[in-house]
């Protein structure tokens, strides 16, 4: 990443199962970029099990935090949790790779200035329930925590993207050879970046 100029941030986005299966992926990218984000690589695939366990390469810490809201989510809905918090995020890790298992997904390379803020505030908060009008997740789907655990599955919220510039590269290795992302110009780095082509 140091030898890449602002406007080159890269970050990971994959258009999930639910994306592709509710034809929603031709608005999705659409969205990406109109935002002047520019895709350096795009790809359908069905993910392996071996890909996913990598990809949420999730720790004992995540596992408790995220197990321990759905404790206390259980317990505000007058259920007797059967046990430990931990075990319950374990699950959850669990859940998603079967979810993003039901279909193909559309992986793609992001490139552009503050890449990973502009995808983060374009696809909404993670809960789509509590996500903003106007983001992919708050127009589109309106699941929520409460429910997909009721229904002892992954909460479906269309899209995943990376939260921070180590974790995207460190994301992109997983689902793309370096080979498979292109270096290019597009006519919208001219513009907004001022690029011609000797400069990068």
């Amino acid at each position: 990443m140091s030898n890449r100029l602002p406007h080159q941030e890269r970050t990971l986005a994959i258009l999930k199962t639910d994306t592709v299966q509710r034809s929603l992926v031709g608005e999705v990218v659409s969205r990406f970029e109109r935002s002047g984000l520019k895709i350096s690589a795009m790809k359908m695939i069905f993910p392996t099990q071996e890909q996913l366990e990598k990809h949420y390469n999730k720790d004992d810490k995540w596992c408790l935090e995220k197990g321990e809201r759905v404790v206390a989510g259980m317990k505000a809905a007058g259920q007797k949790p059967d046990k430990e918090a931990i075990e319950y995020g374990r699950d959850i890790v669990k859940t998603i790779v079967a979810y993003l298992q039901e279909s193909p997904v559309i992986a793609m390379v992001l490139e552009g200035g503050s890449a990973i803020e502009v995808v983060t505030k374009l696809v909404g908060t993670t809960e789509p329930s509590t996500a903003d009008v106007g983001t992919i997740r708050g127009d589109f789907t309106i699941d929520s925590y409460d429910h997909s655990t009721i229904e002892n599955r992954a909460v479906k919220n269309l899209v995943h993207y990376s939260d921070d510039q180590a974790e995207a590269e460190r994301e992109i290795a997983i689902w793309f050879k370096p080979d498979e992302i292109h270096n290019y110009i597009s006519a919208q780095e001219r513009i907004m970046y001022e690029l011609n082509r000797d400069k990068r």
